[in-house]
């Protein structure tokens, strides 16, 4: 278990379990957790919802996912999500593994099986840094997170 930024996330699949590096990370994050606006310039991100409701944010449209139901962040797509139920537990399936590195690489070990202390906004050290392993990772960032009054009217 791993703590990525404000969630805790679980890779129940590896990129290297498989030849063309699919791999699953499973996500928990507490409502109001948002990601910058991004492109994966190298995978397509299958999310699927487990529990709670996100809104996704997808090249300018959105839509709501709740627990069951599925959605696509294509790549070469600007996208993002916001939780909008008090938690939210989700997975990620993407291929080729830049997905997956770069969460290892910027995730600290989970201490415990339940989310982390909320982190605040990064310091302007840590913003550069998760912004270059994010390019290094086939990720830019393109625009903040998702605002709460436009995931509420998704």
């Amino acid at each position: 278990m791993l703590w990525f930024f404000d969630t805790l996330v679980d890779i129940p699949v590896s990129c290297t379990a498989g030849d063309d590096g699919m791999s699953m990370v499973v996500s928990l994050g507490r409502r109001g957790d948002s990601p910058p606006y991004h492109i994966h310039h190298t995978e397509d991100e299958l999310f699927h919802v487990l529990d709670g409701e996100i809104v996704l944010l997808v090249d300018g449209t959105t839509e709501r996912a709740r627990a069951g139901q599925s959605l696509l962040a294509p790549k070469g797509v600007p996208h993002t999500y916001r939780i909008l139920s008090e938690q939210a537990r989700w997975t990620v399936v993407t291929t080729h593994g830049d997905f997956e590195r770069f969460v290892r690489a910027v995730s600290r070990p989970a201490e415990t099986a339940d989310l982390p202390v909320p982190s605040g906004p990064p310091t302007e050290e840590q913003e550069q840094l998760v912004t270059e392993l994010a390019e290094q990772h086939g990720i830019e960032f393109v625009g903040p997170p998702l605002e709460e009054s436009i995931a509420r009217a998704a």
